[in-house]
């Protein structure tokens, strides 16, 4: 099998945009394909790595920075890196591009109206009587990408549509092979082996 080409998948938008959603849905789609994958999600990351950090500009800056770092080496380690965060300022994850190199963003598309809509927890109810404080979309930025790899509708398409889309972009990208790899299939160097050890044997 090849050398796998690292790469890492960026995801941006609102919160509740589907982008953890759509993470998950392609990374079991890239392991199906036998590939090394790794997920990188905000709600994890700021668990553990990013635990001491607030929500100010500075400190979301500082949050995307240390992911960032990590997605750097997952990728250049030959590791589909899928990355699920707001990220609401373009500034930094233009950053984030220059620093990872093999970068691809996905925007996440959704109306607020349809967010809210779908908002089980009420935060963005709660934000917009000012019971929440520096909620992105509402009281706080967010900077739509203006020239992502990958769009999706996330409002009016299917997780099965947005992520057809994204694997199809991945293809023409070059990033992955549109030939699923067989079971049992043989590479052909193997197969010369075997021809080789078949014509020693006098069977060919």
């Amino acid at each position: 099998m090849a050398d796998q080409r690292g790469f890492t998948l960026w995801f941006t938008g609102l919160s509740g945009s589907g982008k953890t959603t759509l993470a998950q849905a392609i990374e079991e789609e890239l392991r199906r394909r036998g590939l090394k994958v790794e997920r990188l999600d905000g709600d994890t990351v700021r668990q553990s790595l990013t635990s001491d950090l607030g929500f100010s500009r500075e400190d979301r800056d500082r949050n995307i920075e240390r992911v960032t770092f990590v997605a750097k080496l997952l990728t250049r380690n030959g590791v589909a890196t899928l990355c699920s965060f707001i990220s609401p300022y373009a500034e930094r994850r233009n950053k984030s591009r220059r620093e990872i190199g093999d970068f691809v963003e996905c925007y996440c598309e959704c109306p607020l109206e349809t967010l809210i809509e779908r908002d089980a927890k009420g935060l963005y109810r709660k934000a917009l009587a000012g019971e929440i404080p520096n909620f992105t979309g509402v009281s706080d930025p967010y900077e739509p990408p203006t020239n992502p790899e990958i769009v999706v509708h996330t409002g009016a398409q299917t997780i099965e549509e947005s992520t057809a889309v994204i694997l199809s972009r991945l293809e023409e990208l070059g990033y992955l092979s549109s030939e699923m790899p067989q079971a049992g299939a043989y590479t052909q160097e193997e197969e010369q082996q075997v021809t080789e050890r078949l014509r020693a044997l006098g069977y060919i």
